[in-house]
């Protein structure tokens, strides 16, 4: 089965649920951010999530995702995107 493909942006997008990826003392966290248009009505202000270890929030934007049928982008500037979640790809 071809891996899941997640495009990388530099911020969060107006049209995607963002998974914001950073790295502190060695540890890598995640937020799931939201915008309230994309939940089709669900969400009254934009959602971001509490900071979680960043599988917890790999699996929170998913689960989200799939709720809402929206796609993921993935804000990683730290580098800690994990191979097993898929293939990380930056548009030209």
């Amino acid at each position: 089965m071809p891996a899941n493909r997640f495009e990388q942006v530099d911020e969060p997008q107006a049209d995607a649920i963002t998974l914001s990826l950073s790295e502190r003392g060695g540890e890598a966290f995640g937020r799931v951010l939201c915008p309230a248009d994309l939940a089709g009505g669900h969400l009254v202000n934009d959602f971001v999530s509490d900071e979680l270890a960043a599988k917890d929030a790999f699996r929170t934007a998913i689960r989200l995702a799939n709720e809402l049928r929206a796609p993921i982008v993935v804000e990683d500037a730290a580098g800690v995107w994990q191979e097993e979640w898929g293939v990380l790809y930056r548009e030209m």
